[in-house]
């Protein structure tokens, strides 16, 4: 499992509405390098085809949203042969502005689950520069137009 943290400016709903786009993690995820909708109006069971670079090799992960809760709370889970990653995502008013808490809890399967141990320190690396792009990415939403709420089509 991987936590990080950040305090950001921008309101907690536009940092909801902004992360519950899950396409919108090519943006603020220094990891993924192309996510787009495979089925769904972005709520709830929406799936994502999501490419990850990890360790310099590309990785793809097919995500599903399964928990949204308005301005407070973003469960995704993805998998492919090798990993499940379930992401919380937990957004809270702080007096210093709109904090985000970020888990990512990793089941590894196969010759993956023999590594990793081997695999921790590439994982903390891996959430170090997401915690980076992400803070980057959403202090700048406060000059972009508003979003629409996630499954509003």
């Amino acid at each position: 499992m991987v936590q990080r943290a950040v305090v950001v400016q921008p309101s907690v709903h536009r940092v909801y509405t902004y992360l519950a786009n899950f396409t919108n993690a090519v943006e603020w995820d220094a990891g993924t390098v192309r996510c787009s909708i495979l089925q769904g109006d972005g709520g709830v069971g929406t799936t994502y085809a999501n490419t990850s670079k990890f360790m310099g090799l590309e990785t793809e992960l097919t995500y599903e949203l399964v928990e949204l809760k308005p301005d407070r709370l973003i469960v995704l889970r993805g998998e492919n042969r090798t990993v499940t990653s379930t992401d919380h995502i937990l957004i809270q008013s702080v007096e210093r502005g709109t904090e985000v808490l970020y888990t990512a809890e990793f089941e590894f399967k196969g010759i993956a689950k023999l590594l990793q141990v081997v695999l921790r320190a590439p994982l903390k690396k891996l959430a170090d520069n997401a915690k980076a792009s992400l803070a980057s990415a959403l202090n700048r939403l406060d000059s972009r137009p508003e979003a629409k709420e996630p499954g509003s089509d």
